[in-house]
């Protein structure tokens, strides 16, 4: 049984369906120029509120109504940046935030999907285990090959000492599936993510 946090004054609030996980603490960059997105947009920075990222099951970003289905199991997104290129058009950075449960979710008419949110709880703080520490080594290694070659996809700080922050990150990088990301967002347990992830990356030999 999913364990949910203490409920927030929210009672609905608005989604967006994308074929990704956004996991905790991680940063996702989105185009927006459709008009229910835009709204959206504009209503989350004049209430200083999140929106939620779902991932699809199937149907596709752009749809509503019956073929669209996504995963139970969410994220907050947080605006951390919003530039406008040209009108109608919005690039914005969102980071991660606490993970939810959907229920009653509805399509507006306008296209946008809205639901009653259960907020679930944080990962609480934990330094990897022991074993654990070649996969926090290679993941050091991994963050300064990506800044040698440009931007790096993860916001700061860095936290090589927490095992959620650790697990979340090699979850966004590695070539899993859409499935299995989410299943492992969704895990109430940072160390098993962190285990599952440590037993992935030795299968395929990137730490022994």
């Amino acid at each position: 049984m999913i364990k949910t946090a203490q409920p927030v004054e929210l009672p609905r609030s608005p989604l967006f369906p994308l074929k990704t996980v956004l996991f905790p603490g991680g940063l996702l960059a989105l185009k927006i120029f459709e008009a229910r997105y835009l709204d959206m947009v504009s209503d989350c920075l004049r209430e200083g509120r999140p929106f939620g990222v779902v991932a699809l099951r199937s149907g596709n970003e752009a749809g509503g109504g019956a073929d669209v289905v996504f995963e139970e199991v969410g994220t907050f997104a947080h605006l951390i940046e919003v530039d406008s290129e040209q009108p109608g058009i919005l690039q914005i950075r969102c980071r991660g935030a606490q993970r939810f449960v959907l229920h009653a979710a509805q399509c507006q008419d306008d296209g946008l999907w809205t639901a009653t949110i259960d907020p679930l709880a944080d990962d609480e703080p934990a330094a990897p285990a022991p074993a654990m520490a070649a996969t926090v080594h290679a993941l050091e290694n991994a963050l300064a090959t990506l800044q040698a070659r440009g931007p790096v996809p993860f916001l700061p700080p860095y936290r090589f000492d927490d095992a959620g922050w650790v697990a979340n990150r090699w979850c966004e990088i590695l070539p899993l599936t859409l499935a299995a990301k989410h299943k492992l967002m969704a895990l109430p347990d940072a160390q098993v993510r962190l285990q599952l992830v440590d037993e992935f990356l030795r299968s395929k030999g990137v730490v022994s």
